[in-house]
């Protein structure tokens, strides 16, 4: 079995593992009816609509 013949350094391990354990930034898109970025799948908060019908009642 292999085993390290020295400690590794706390700035070497954190160097490597930072590359993977990034969050990525959420998705967006753009709503077809009023133009403002929203999340996909989701109900435009502005305009109420989704997949071109209205969802919820908005003034």
């Amino acid at each position: 079995m292999a085993v390290p013949k020295r400690k590794m350094g706390r700035a070497r391990t954190h160097a490597r593992r930072s590359t993977n354990d990034k969050i990525a930034a959420p998705a967006r898109s753009v709503c077809p009816q009023c133009g403002e970025v929203k999340l996909p799948h989701r109900v435009c908060g502005n305009c109420g609509f989704y997949r071109d019908r209205e969802v919820i009642e908005t003034e």
